[in-house]
């Protein structure tokens, strides 16, 4: 039995807290969830110079830009630019709290993550901006020892950080900071 109806019922029931600073650079992601089994989709960063978040595991989403009506609209057209995954079949279940990195060594930007249920899961097509992606079951994220420390050295430093360990990496930082609550929820 899937439990996305669950957690959409439970995403339902709270309210997620929004930062209104509109001088912020801004940022949406999207956190789509897909049946049979129940699956969140993650992406592996491409690895590019310059880039801060270069090589980490994530959802699809990136910056806001004129063209986009608002941060939704932001969440699908990135996801439809990243992985080539069309989110108007996809139920808007849910919005997580607003979320800023905690080190000054990123860029001060605020994100928002939207959470989608799609029907089905859709051939992933990979922009450039994207190594990998694929679906992680979430049972994955419920087995024992998946989450917990993680030590790992990232430009030279060693990080010491709560995160997720899969087969693909460390999914940890603000996608851990995102994924972590929705996982409570189930």
């Amino acid at each position: 039995m899937s439990r996305i109806p669950v957690l959409a019922a439970r995403l339902g029931d709270r309210r997620p807290a929004l930062v209104n600073e509109p001088d912020r650079p801004q940022a949406a992601v999207a956190v789509i969830l897909t049946p049979d089994p129940d699956s969140v989709l993650l992406i592996r960063r491409a690895d590019r110079e310059g880039d801060r978040w270069s090589g980490q595991l994530a959802f699809p989403g990136g910056r806001w830009n004129p063209g986009d009506p608002g941060l939704l609209d932001t969440a699908r057209r990135e996801t439809r630019e990243e992985v080539g995954v069309d989110l108007d079949p996809a139920a808007l279940i849910g919005t997580l709290d607003d979320l800023a990195p905690r080190t000054s060594m990123l860029p001060p930007i605020l994100v928002r993550p939207f959470v989608f249920a799609h029907p089905g899961r859709q051939t992933l097509d990979l922009s450039p901006e994207v190594a990998l992606a694929w679906w992680l079951p979430l049972d994955t994220l419920l087995t024992p020892g998946v989450y917990g420390p993680v030590e790992f050295s990232r430009y030279g430093t060693l990080v010491r950080t709560m995160g997720y360990r899969l087969d693909a990496g460390i999914l940890w930082g603000m996608s851990e900071r995102i994924l972590t609550p929705l996982v409570k929820l189930l």
